[in-house]
């Protein structure tokens, strides 16, 4: 890079700064000495070495939004006074990035999740190629060195090695000062580099505020095999001498005073260069999945010969169900945390290799690639153990708020799964998943309506939630019968019926099993298979309770807390006229069999039968107990 070239990138660079340090102080709030530090970099990186339409950014250092929305408005998308609204409500210059702003294609902020994503991007774009070894586009990922204590960097580093992503690039901005205290190993860029390049990267050490260093590393990053990394040692607060390198600044701005002093400490800046230098052309980096709504129709032809009682479990409907749909649409794409032969996404492994990435024991990361896929227009299915989706449950919330295309599918649910023990149950999962902003939660009751839902999620768009169980359970609905996202399904219902049972999952054949029980007691009970969870078929459950006594008896295998029989009572709660009774898992769960931890928990056919005795205030000369 000649000198001119290099001049222009110091002269932006200040430019850079003005306007982190103007936006951060007219908005009293923000990270400027974050971005201050990193601001060579990227200006080097936008300005000099980004590709148009080619290559993608991530600010994993989400605090540093400053810095981004500098750049931008560096490169003329921003204008000056739409910089000024900088963390005010309303604007899109948020205080982390989020997709509202139109060149950030995921949220960012919580810390230790930028290079999941960017692993997932980078096998997007290599499978777009249809070829491996072909050169694409670079994603670039910004980190902080605080946040490389963050398990799921490691995490995402090691996958990255493993599936030899050279079109991945890290770049770690070690200015020493975390938020509170200096970071454990300062700037030691060396143990750093050996870190990492134990890994199986290529590792550049750079002073991070060197534009010949700087230029050099980034003009050389073609020629690796693997993915690589920069380790920039920066000052936090570099160009500002009362902010470099001090303790007790992170997350502080200037007064308008200190401003003033700053801006005449960082001399002339030529605020006319605004939009004169070639920009990083952000508007191509957008990733849009367009393909999505030409196939989605597809789906409804999804057939299952599955026969009514033969007895299937829901997780391999599942696999088998998923592997159809691979053949369907080429988009889709699964990942399983090292439990394939469990979940049973090996099917669609066995199918689809190309397609399959098999993430390890490492949810987060999993988590956080499949967000990555799915900005490259595919529709990532990602799986394990319900129990173990709760390690990622942060990168979950973020792939909401970065309007992710994700299928979370979690096998083993509840006591139901046996002798494994409390370590293995998903107890919590629901309650996880209702929790995320619009995400939608399904738990299927047999094969049917398994297979049926996970096309009705790869045709969502959004964050679904799939809970399988390991048990085989007999099928109960036929072939032909359809299923919807927020319906429900009435599985026993007699104009007699005196309560409504409403279950999910596992606990539907129990309230069956309880039903036909109290048929030999000449009672009558309305069984209501709820399989969307959220969203709720309200307007039938409201039917159901008004024509049966406005009684209504959940039951779940799951803990009480923010599972089904919480989204029932929602839909009362505006109401006294219903009752709602809830049984769920309130012990303590242990090894045994099934039927033996449906029963200690009081959510067997025989509890819900014994439970409905007692709602119902009547008596019986059977003497009916769990076997």
């Amino acid at each position: 890079m000649n000198q001119t070239k290099v001049n222009n990138l110091e002269a932006l660079a200040k430019l850079v700064r003005f306007y982190i340090l103007r936006m951060s102080t007219k908005a009293g709030s923000g990270h400027p000495t974050s971005s201050l530090s990193a601001a060579d970099l990227m200006t080097a990186l936008f300005f000099g070495h980004l590709k148009s339409g080619f290559d993608h950014v991530i600010f994993s250092k989400g605090h540093a939004s400053p810095l981004l929305y500098a750049l931008y408005t560096a490169a003329g998308e921003i204008s000056e006074s739409e910089l000024d609204t900088y963390r005010k409500f309303g604007s899109i210059l948020e205080g982390h990035p989020n997709p509202r702003f139109k060149f950030a294609e995921v949220a960012t902020g919580s810390l230790g999740q930028g290079l999941s994503v960017g692993v997932g991007m980078a096998l997007g774009m290599k499978l777009e190629t249809g070829n491996w070894k072909l050169e694409t586009g670079k994603v670039y990922v910004l980190m902080g060195d605080s946040e490389v204590s963050e398990g799921s960097v490691w995490e995402a580093i090691q996958i990255a090695a493993y599936y030899k992503l050279n079109n991945l690039v890290g770049i770690v901005d070690v200015n020493r000062l975390g938020q509170s205290m200096p970071t454990m190993l300062g700037w030691d860029v060396e143990t750093y580099a050996k870190r990492i390049e134990s890994f199986g990267w290529d590792v550049h050490v750079v002073d991070g505020h060197n534009f010949g260093e700087i230029n050099t590393t980034f003009g050389k990053l073609g020629k690796s095999s693997k993915p690589q990394m920069i380790i920039a040692k920066t000052i936090k607060g570099k160009g500002v001498s009362f902010l470099e390198n001090k303790e007790g600044w992170h997350g502080k701005v200037l007064n308008e005073e200190q401003f003033e002093e700053a801006v005449r400490e960082l001399g002339e800046v030529d605020r006319m260069m605004r939009g004169k230098i070639a920009p990083p052309n952000g508007g191509a980096l957008k990733t849009q999945n367009s393909k999505l709504k030409t196939v989605n129709t597809k789906y409804k032809i999804l057939n299952t010969e599955y026969k009514l009682g033969e007895e299937v479990a829901t997780r391999k409907a599942y696999g088998e169900a998923l592997a159809k749909l691979g053949d369907i649409n080429s988009d889709i794409v699964a990942l399983d945390g090292e439990t394939s032969n469990s979940t049973y996404s090996e099917i669609f492994r066995e199918k689809h290799p190309s397609r399959y990435f098999e993430m390890f024991i490492a949810e987060q990361n999993m988590a956080g690639v499949a967000l990555g896929l799915s900005k490259r227009g595919k529709i990532p299915f990602a799986s394990t153990f319900s129990a173990f989706m709760t390690r990622a449950f942060d990168q979950v919330r973020m792939s909401a708020y970065s309007l992710g295309n994700v299928k979370f599918v979690g096998s083993h649910a509840g006591v139901s799964i046996g002798e494994d023990g409390p370590s293995q149950m998903g107890l919590e999962d629901i309650a996880m998943f209702r929790a995320v902003f619009g995400s939608v939660v399904l738990n299927p009751s047999d094969a049917v309506s398994c297979a049926k839902l996970t096309a009705e999620a790869a045709a969502h768009e959004g964050i679904v939630y799939i809970r399988t169980a390991r048990p085989a359970t007999p099928v109960i609905y036929e072939n032909t019968e359809e299923f919807k996202i927020g319906g429900s399904k009435m599985v026993r219902t007699n104009k007699a019926d005196k309560l409504t049972i409403i279950a999910c999952g596992v606990c539907v054949h129990e309230a069956i099993g309880a039903c036909d029980l109290l048929k030999g007691d000449g009672v009558n009970v309305r069984v209501l298979d709820a399989y969307s969870i959220k969203p709720l078929d309200e307007k039938v459950i409201k039917e159901a309770a008004s024509e049966t006594n406005n009684l209504v008896l959940t039951v779940e295998d799951h803990y009480f807390e923010g599972g089904l029989g919480d989204a029932v009572l929602n839909v009362f709660s505006q109401s006294g006229l219903t009752k709602v009774y809830k049984l769920a898992v309130s012990k303590m769960p242990m090894s045994g069999k099934s039927s033996e931890l449906l029963g200690f928990e009081g959510i067997s056919s025989v509890a819900i039968y014994n439970k409905v005795k007692e709602l119902l205030n009547f008596t019986s000369s059977r003497q009916i107990s769990e076997m």
